[in-house]
C-alpha cells in the first residue's frame, strides 16, 4: 500500500527502507519508543498537482505504528488503545502551501487518491485519515518572493489529528490569526503542537515539541531492512496492478 502510494505521488522508491525506534514518552505510547522510518524513507521525493496548476512536493511517504487515542474530558485524559501500533502510512509534504485552501484541496486529492488505490476507505470520521498541518509566519519583504526552506522561521506549530477538510481549514485560519497577533506583541512562538477545540474554534497547547535529535532514532533491533530485491512482488509487479488514477481518467473523459 506505502508503496502504490508513492508511485501514485510520483515518488522514487527505495531499494532499501529499515524501521527506527522513536524514543518519547507520552500517554498514548505506554512502551517508551514508536516504531518509523525517519533516516530510511520507503518513498522519497514526490510531488501532486493542485486546483490552480501548482505542484505541491512530496519529501516522503513512509511507514510507522499508530499510536492510542487521547479524548480529553474536563480535567481528565482518556486513552485508546485499540489503534496502537496498528501500521500507518504518513506522508510528509514541504512547506509550499499558500493557504488554507491548497490545504484542502491537496488533502482532498489525497482522500480520491486512496480510494481509487483502494489502500484505505479515507473515511475522517472513523480516523482512518488524519490531517496535521504545520504552520510558522514570517514578514515578506516583496509579494513576488519565492519561499525557500532556509528562509523559513525557526519555529513551526504542528497542529495534531485533525479529522475534518472543515476543522482543518478553520484551525489553520484561527492559527494564522493567532500567531500574526504573538508576533506583533513581539512574542516569540516556539515549537509545539496544538489540537483543534471545535467547540469553542480554538487552538490549544497539547505539548512542546521536540527536535529529531531529542527523538535518539536508532535501527528497531527486532525488524529486517525491507529489500526490493529480496521481495516476493517487484516494483514493476506493483506499478502493473496500479489503476487509473483519478486526475488521468479525468483528463481522458475530457480529451
Amino acid at each position: 500500500s506505502c508503496i502504490k502510494i508513492g508511485l501514485a505521488l510520483n515518488c522514487e522508491v527505495s531499494e532499501v527502507s529499515r524501521f527506527e525506534r522513536k524514543n518519547y514518552f507520552y500517554p498514548d505510547l505506554p512502551k517508551g519508543y514508536q516504531v518509523s522510518q525517519y533516516r530510511w524513507p520507503l518513498c522519497v521525493s514526490g510531488r501532486l498537482k493542485i486546483e490552480g496548476g501548482r505542484w505541491i512536493q512530496i519529501n516522503r511517504v513512509h511507514q510507522e505504528e499508530d499510536t492510542g487515542k487521547l479524548t480529553h474530558v474536563g480535567n481528565e485524559t482518556l486513552i485508546d488503545f485499540n489503534r496502537s501500533s496498528v501500521p500507518l502510512v504518513e506522508i510528509v509534504t514541504e512547506p509550499d502551501f499558500h493557504d488554507s485552501s491548497e490545504v484542502r484541496d491537496f488533502a482532498k486529492k489525497l482522500q480520491q487518491l486512496f480510494r481509487y488505490l483502494g489502500v484505505s476507505n479515507a473515511d475522517m470520521e472513523k480516523g482512518d485519515m488524519r490531517l496535521e498541518a504545520n504552520i510558522s509566519l514570517r514578514e515578506i519583504q516583496n509579494s513576488k518572493f519565492k519561499i525557500q526552506n532556509e528562509n523559513l522561521p525557526n519555529y513551526r506549530i504542528e497542529l495534531k489529528n485533525i479529522n475534518s477538510f472543515r476543522f482543518m481549514v478553520a484551525a489553520i485560519e484561527y492559527e494564522i490569526k493567532r500567531q500574526a497577533e504573538a508576533l506583533e506583541n513581539g512574542e516569540k512562538l516556539v515549537q509545539e503542537t496544538r489540537g483543534w477545540d471545535q467547540n469553542k474554534k480554538e487552538t490549544y497547547l497539547q505539548r512542546s515539541k521536540e527536535e529529531a535529535h531529542d527523538y535518539r532514532y536508532f535501527p528497531d533491533p527486532d525488524l529486517p531492512e525491507l529489500s526490493l530485491q529480496s521481495s516476493a512482488i517487484s516494483l514493476q509487479q506493483i506499478k502493473e496492478q496500479m489503476p487509473e488514477l483519478p486526475w488521468d481518467r479525468e483528463e481522458r473523459f475530457i480529451s
